[in-house]
């Protein structure tokens, strides 16, 4: 849902690997920008939040983040969930603060349920019933995760469209939500739901070529590994060990986990390598089934470091 009218706000979203921050890097001395103060980027993803989390999360490095202001990046402690209703919190006072300046606010990322959350809000969700959860769990281990998927698209046929059969965890939470409040999750959805208001929407989403798109994510997810991502995850687990248990702890994000199970000896390099590549191609063809049941959003077909993609969605944004 998006205003008509108000401040200019530019939207970036698509698979991970397709250059959203270049294509974000490029709005921000476009036309529209230049109209105003120049631009802002706020980051909507749920790893760069974490402080400390730096080469397997794709940040914008410290080079473009001193091209222009850059908000929601390290702004959580890795030991401390991080929920999409606080990053819309703090999303929002961010955007508000943006627009007190004049200048134009670009958010961009690729973590679907925070950019719902920004835009059209949270209702409050029930509390969790671990007794139900730990059900739950092993009904997937008795039957398999596909079993739950078809007993959530018995309750909520919307939800099971939009959350992929293996995804367990978003799984379990949306029966659990189902069978607590005896309504659908996607009914509760849009109970006491307030969304973004005083901004004009504009939403753009990168969608390359799928065999070029995976062969960069290979290259980037490789590149990590050869750049000191098992270093890093080696002095992350140093300080943060016991928070892997908790469900969105950032070492449990792609890469980081493949890295934790190749310290821990249950993988090679290669294994890890391979495993970290084939997670985040699933997760890029997750993020383009999410995006694209948004019909707001203006497709353009390639990467956003194309210079003829970014003057497209430079046309896009007057």
């Amino acid at each position: 849902m998006s205003s008509q009218v108000g401040h200019p706000l530019i939207v970036i979203v698509g698979p991970t690997g397709s250059g959203k921050t270049a294509l974000s890097l490029s709005l921000t001395t476009g036309a529209l920008a230049r109209d105003f103060g120049g631009g802002e980027i706020v980051s909507c993803d749920s790893v760069a939040v974490y402080r400390d989390f730096e080469i397997g999360t794709a940040k914008p490095s410290r080079e473009e983040r001193a091209r222009a202001p850059h908000h929601m990046i390290d702004v959580a402690p890795p030991n401390e969930s991080f929920t999409a209703g606080e990053y819309a919190r703090q999303a929002r006072q961010a955007l508000q603060e943006i627009k007190g300046r004049g200048n134009l606010p670009i958010v961009v990322g690729g973590t679907g349920l925070y950019l719902r959350a920004l835009i059209d809000g949270l209702s409050p969700a029930p509390q969790r019933s671990e007794d139900l959860r730990t059900r739950l769990r092993h009904r997937a281990n008795e039957k398999g995760t596909s079993h739950l998927h078809n007993v959530l698209r018995r309750l909520d046929p919307s939800a099971a469209e939009k959350i992929h059969a293996n995804d367990l965890p978003k799984i379990i939470r949306a029966i659990e939500i189902c069978l607590s409040e005896g309504q659908a999750m996607t009914t509760l959805w849009e109970r006491g739901r307030e969304p973004l208001k005083g901004f004009r929407i504009i939403k753009i989403g990168l969608n390359p070529d799928r065999k070029a798109l995976y062969e960069h994510i290979n290259a980037r997810c490789r590149r990590m590994f050869e750049e000191g991502l098992v270093e890093e995850t080696r002095t992350l687990l140093g300080k943060y060990e016991n928070t892997m248990s908790q469900p969105n702890s950032p070492l449990n994000a792609l890469g980081y986990r493949q890295a934790v199970s190749l310290l821990r000896g249950e993988m090679t390099v290669d294994e890890a390598v391979a495993a970290a590549q084939q997670a985040h191609r699933n997760y890029a063809k997750r993020q383009l089934t999410w995006f694209r049941n948004d019909p707001g959003i203006k497709w353009l077909d390639g990467f956003g470091d194309d210079p003829k993609i970014a003057a497209r969605a430079a046309e896009l944004t007057r």
